[in-house]
Order: C-alpha cells, then structure tokens, then sequence
C-alpha cells in the first residue's frame, strides 16, 4: 500500500487523476487499451475534474460503474448514473461506458454486467471508502465470501445517512433500501486500486482501516491486502491516523 498525502481534497484529486492517468496510458501502450472501474459520492468530485483535463486516448478506454440505487430513476439527483454522466462520461471521448442499470429487467442486467467485467482484465480502479468503512455499497458487515460481480445489497442506517448529509436526499426515509454494487471479490480483481478518500467526515473510517485487521465489519480493510493499492488522503481525512 503506497499513502499519499495532500493538504487539500483539491491537491487531492490533481495529483490522484495524474497518477490513474498514468496507469491508464502505460495499459494502452501495453496492449492497445484500458479498461477501469469508477465511483462516485462528494469524495470524488476533485478527482473527477482533474482526471478529465488529463490527455488521456478516451476512446480507448472502456469504463465500468460500481453501484447503484434500485428503485431510482436515473433523472434523480442521487442517482449515480446521473453524477458521472453530468461530471465525468459526458466530458470524455469514452470508448464504451457500462452503466448499472436497474429500470425492467433487474437480474438481467447484473447477469450482462457480469459477463461483461469478465471479458478481459481490469486495469485500474478508483474506489472510494465510504463512512462506515464501506466499499462500493458493500456495508458491514460485508460479503467476502461470495464471487460474483454484482450483488443485491440491503443499505444500513450509517450509509443512508451519509447520502442525507452530502446532500442528496432530504431524509433517511427517502433514501431507498437496496442497491446493486460490484462486490468485495470482484473490486480487488482489478490491477490497481486507487482509493481518494479526502474531507474531516472520512477520518473516522480512515482510521478504522488503519487500525483493524482484515475484517468485513469494516470493509475497505480488504483493499489493503491488494498488491498495488493507492490511497490518497488529505489532512482532514488523515487527522486520525496523523497529527499535523
């Protein structure tokens, strides 16, 4: 695990998109293309604004998405389709973009989703923590065991609430039950992880993945047992872990 820290979620998200940017042309030089994996929330708002200034050959690149709420449609403001079509995919040349669809056929769309993913290796993934140690929608105590790609998750009170608190839903209560995320197992497939992870809020679970052995009551201590993680904190998610 390689730790960079920044003062700011601004210095933040510059130097975590140069870094993935990086990764993502040595994959295309390698083998013709790249293929990632990409999240959304508050965290990632920085990232997302650096990484498409970048000089990137986007159109050769092949870009899956994590999660998604079931039962939202995806003209709502919470619905992650929408956040990284207004801030990422309709701001780049991409080659092919794999939504989480979850309008008509539910399980149909996890099974092409799936088969999807598995066509060839991922190359890069940038994979938020969330505040109760989640990964994806993967909340504690979170599924280790399964090998699928996409599951069913029922959503606890603490993630709601961190949806409440970014704004994007008024009260817990609007905040839908269930969701479809990539799982544990299929995120650490991907070749290199790269968790930005910025903002007081976080530092809480920064530090409770710091401290904890591998455990699924805090799931993002799985991604520090991948062979090529990235974790990019500024000073406020840090506080727990380092007195500045």
């Amino acid at each position: 695990m390689k730790i960079t820290i920044t003062p700011d979620a601004s210095e933040l998200g510059k130097e975590a998109a140069k870094f993935a940017a990086a990764k993502l042309i040595d994959a295309i030089k390698s083998k013709g293309e790249a293929r990632m994996v990409v999240s959304t929330g508050s965290s990632q708002f920085e990232t997302f604004q650096s990484l498409i200034k970048e000089d990137i050959p986007w159109e050769k690149i092949e870009v899956f998405h994590l999660d998604e709420y079931i039962g939202l449609p995806v003209t709502h403001k919470a619905s992650f389709r929408k956040y990284l079509y207004e801030r990422f995919i309709n701001h780049i040349n991409v080659g092919k973009f794999h939504s989480v669809d979850v309008e008509g056929d539910l399980l149909q769309h996890i099974k092409t989703l799936s088969l999807e993913i598995r066509k060839k290796p991922v190359d890069l993934g940038l994979i938020g923590i969330g505040v109760n140690g989640h990964i994806a929608f993967n909340d504690p105590p979170a599924d280790f065991d399964t090998r699928d790609a996409y599951i069913i998750v029922v959503l606890d009170d603490e993630c709601k609430m961190q949806q409440v608190n970014e704004g994007w839903f008024a009260t817990i209560g609007d905040v839908p039950n269930k969701a479809v995320s990539m799982s544990v197992w299929q995120i650490t497939q991907c070749k290199t992880i790269i968790s930005c992870v910025p903002h007081q809020v976080k530092a809480d679970a920064v530090y409770k993945t710091f401290t904890n052995k591998l455990t699924n009551k805090v799931p993002a201590t799985m991604l520090k047992q991948h062979k090529d993680y990235h974790l990019y904190l500024d000073y406020n998610s840090a506080s727990g872990i380092i007195k500045f």
